[in-house]
């Protein structure tokens, strides 16, 4: 995530009337820089790398905030934890998660966007906000190869 994408974060929860503490900025920066889907324990550990004063309690407390503003996603993934996500509006994508390892692949397919949307008009629906987490193994996981 750029920036410019941090920065229309910071406004949005100042529009949102949150105040903008430097320990926010922090975990706002953690999560935009993110390149992975960090859990309450990851987003805690790089904040502290940049400020040690960032508790775990603030961090929960933080993203729970953020979640309810509908500024981060909460993804769940079939795990035991929660892992979050900046929610930037034209970054809609989808996520495939493996199931053995849990890598989360993210990716978007404009076909499949496509027949979304036509499946909600043609059930008299215009969407609001959609989510797609396929689950899957990869090819030639686990199989025995003969000798």
């Amino acid at each position: 995530m750029s920036h410019l994408e941090t920065t229309d974060l910071v406004q949005k929860c100042t529009e949102a009337g949150l105040r903008m503490t430097d320990q926010r900025r922090v975990i706002l920066q953690v999560l935009a820089e993110a390149a992975d889907h960090p859990s309450v324990e990851v987003v805690h550990q790089r904040s502290r790398e940049i400020d040690p004063s960032i508790s775990i309690a603030t961090v929960y407390r933080t993203l729970n905030l953020l979640d309810q503003l509908n500024l981060v996603r909460k993804h769940d993934f079939h795990e035991s934890h929660a892992r979050f996500e900046a929610n930037v509006e034209h970054h809609q994508h989808h996520h495939l998660i493996d199931v053995e390892s849990g890598e989360v692949i993210e990716f978007k397919d404009d076909e499949l966007e496509g027949l979304v949307q036509k499946i909600a008009s043609r059930l008299g629906f215009g969407l609001v906000d959609r989510r797609l987490e396929l689950y899957g193994k990869k090819r030639g996981h686990g199989r025995k190869t003969r000798g």
